[in-house]
């Protein structure tokens, strides 16, 4: 099994990527995915999370307000580092148990957002890194995701820097290109991860 690990900032275009390897045959693993299902209604992780933020996170049926929950953590650092402390333990497990169950020959895709951040890089065999220009993701974030231009500015200002990121990268990906630039890098990233796969 060759475990990647798979990153970028905000905005850079990372699940377009997850998306291409998987169409690939790679077993992907979405962090960001996982990290909503161990905060659903009724886990622990909900419970944990209103424990710590209030029951002001809570949306009218239950469920986790997201937007109103990163309006308050990516304003203030010490608040993101307590809701990291809860969300990333269980995610870390969530995804060690998905990992178990895949093909041993499997090239496993772990989309990991912070994966610079937290230091993670060393649990991946590869890391590739997503890369584009801060205001290509800024004008996606504004364009794309509805998001101010305050609000995905402070997004990006939460998250580790351009450099930061790169100077992690086995693979780097180029996503200021057209999309059959990017898929046709994609597949040349494919045929290197399936390689290193083999030999493993």
């Amino acid at each position: 099994m060759l475990k990647v690990g798979l990153t970028g900032g905000i905005g850079a275009g990372k699940s377009e990527v997850s998306r291409l390897l998987v169409a690939c045959g790679a077993v992907l693993i979405d962090a960001d995915r996982i990290a909503r299902e161990v905060v659903a209604p009724g886990t622990p992780g909900l419970a944990a999370v209103v424990e710590a933020f209030g029951e002001e996170v809570l949306a009218a049926d239950g469920s986790l307000d997201r937007p109103r929950l990163g309006s308050i953590v990516f304003a203030d650092p010490e608040k993101l580092a307590v809701l990291n402390g809860i969300v990333h333990p269980l995610v870390g497990a969530r995804s060690r148990e998905l990992e178990d169950t895949a093909p041993e020959d499997a090239v496993v895709v772990h989309d990991v957002p912070l994966l610079t951040e937290n230091g993670l890089a060393a649990l991946y065999d590869v890391v590739i890194v997503v890369d584009a220009d801060p205001a290509t993701q800024l004008d996606r974030l504004v364009r794309l995701r509805g998001m101010t231009e305050d609000d995905a500015r402070a997004r990006m200002a939460a998250q580790a820097t351009r450099e930061e990121r790169r100077k992690i990268a086995d693979i780097v990906i180029d996503n200021d290109v057209p999309l059959p630039d990017l898929q046709a890098r994609v597949r040349e990233v494919w045929a290197d991860l399936a390689r290193r796969a083999r030999a493993e």
